[in-house]
């Protein structure tokens, strides 16, 4: 089944990508937002999906604010944490990923096409004006999503939170809507091309305001309310 599932998304898949890739640089004569690139690639994300078998349950979808901009907040636990989250949250979002994703040929295009958001690790100032674009971009009324992680987590325990995300909130003074996703971290090893089927969950939490509050409590709100949603448990009091 593994090898079957893998044969199916590299073989199938990559034409189906360089396809999808044609129809996005149509889709610019018509519009350059990258709304459409956006819906283009949550097609492609359950199609990939799809293929490696992988099923997708999301509850909460009721808690994402509807009219204003917000910014997601996701655990981090494996490469399909990105097609699933793209695939099955219902709404349009800029991702806040690093910088060499947008290498990828043709998946990186596309995300530079969409106006996504990479952040370069390595270089503090660079990493700092990142943060003022994704704010930029939440003011003009589009969400973002971010891994505050800003790395993959092998375990149920979340690892440290960086303060990125919580410098873009603060700038952008929209609500942190807290998800947590499970079942991504064992579909495709790092290192590895084999992919395995899976069932994953995604459940979304209620949004945090974020005007006038601490950065360091929107901090541990944040992280505690992923950590309730992870293990499917309310936070309501």
């Amino acid at each position: 089944m593994v090898l079957f599932r893998t044969l199916l998304v590299w073989l199938l898949g990559l034409p189906i990508t360089i396809f999808l890739f044609l129809i996005i640089l149509i889709s610019l004569l018509f519009e350059r937002q990258g709304k459409a690139i956006h819906s283009i690639g949550s097609f492609w994300s359950r199609i990939i999906l799809g293929l490696a078998g992988v099923k997708v349950k999301v509850s909460g979808i009721e808690n994402i604010p509807k009219g204003q901009p917000v910014i997601f907040l996701s655990n981090h636990q494996g490469a399909f944490d990105i097609p699933a989250l793209q695939g099955y949250i219902p709404a349009q979002f800029r991702w806040v990923a690093k910088k060499s994703l947008f290498k990828i040929p043709i998946i990186g295009w596309s995300m530079t096409l969409a106006g996504y958001i990479g952040i370069e690790r390595e270089s503090a100032t660079a990493a700092f004006r990142s943060m003022i674009a994704a704010a930029k971009k939440i003011k003009s009324g589009t969400s973002v999503l971010v891994f505050p992680e800003g790395t993959r987590s092998h375990t149920d325990e979340l690892l440290p939170f960086k303060r990125g995300a919580f410098m873009i909130a603060m700038k952008s003074a929209v609500p942190i809507v807290p998800m947590a996703i499970r079942g991504t971290g064992h579909i495709m090893e790092r290192g590895s091309l084999l992919i395995k089927p899976a069932n994953v969950t995604i459940n979304i939490g209620k949004p945090i305001p974020t005007q006038g509050v601490d950065e360091k409590v929107l901090l541990e709100e944040s992280k505690k309310a992923i950590e309730a949603a992870y293990h499917n448990k309310s936070l309501a009091s």
